[in-house]
């Protein structure tokens, strides 16, 4: 592999096995995403005091949020469009939240139940916070 990259590049042409590679880069958590011919990988990228560490370290599951209504951005809920018990469908409106003064209507992803309401209207709401939760 044979590439002339510098920080802060967004794209580089490579040279792999004689033949040229256009390769996207972005940030990862712990180095770059590298995107080529419709295949991402991660290339990671640590000091070399402790990169040999890293093999031990675990991997930290991020929580299972496909079960919850999350609010998206700070606001208040204005209105809420469905009750517990009630079956929704894919795109049916769950929640309005307001913020900066624009009103955002929340859809349902998928088909489900709403298990719990956990935010009333008039609610004032913080980014991430849970609004309702699905069976």
């Amino acid at each position: 592999l044979a590439l002339a990259y510098a920080p802060g590049d967004r794209m580089v042409e490579a040279e792999f096995g004689g033949e040229p590679l256009s390769v996207m880069i972005g940030n990862a958590r712990y180095g770059l995403k590298l995107t080529t011919r419709g295949a991402s990988h991660s290339a990671q990228i640590f000091p070399k005091h402790y990169a040999h560490l890293v093999q031990h370290m675990i991997e930290k599951e991020p929580p299972d949020l496909s079960k919850m209504l999350i609010c998206p951005m700070p606001g208040l809920i204005t209105a809420v469009h469905v009750k517990e018990g009630e079956k929704v469908e894919a795109g049916q409106p769950l929640a309005t939240v307001e913020a900066m003064k624009m009103e955002n209507i929340l859809r349902a992803e998928k088909e489900g139940i709403v298990s719990t309401i956990a935010a009333e209207e008039g609610a004032s709401l913080a980014a991430d916070d849970v609004i309702m939760e699905f069976e």
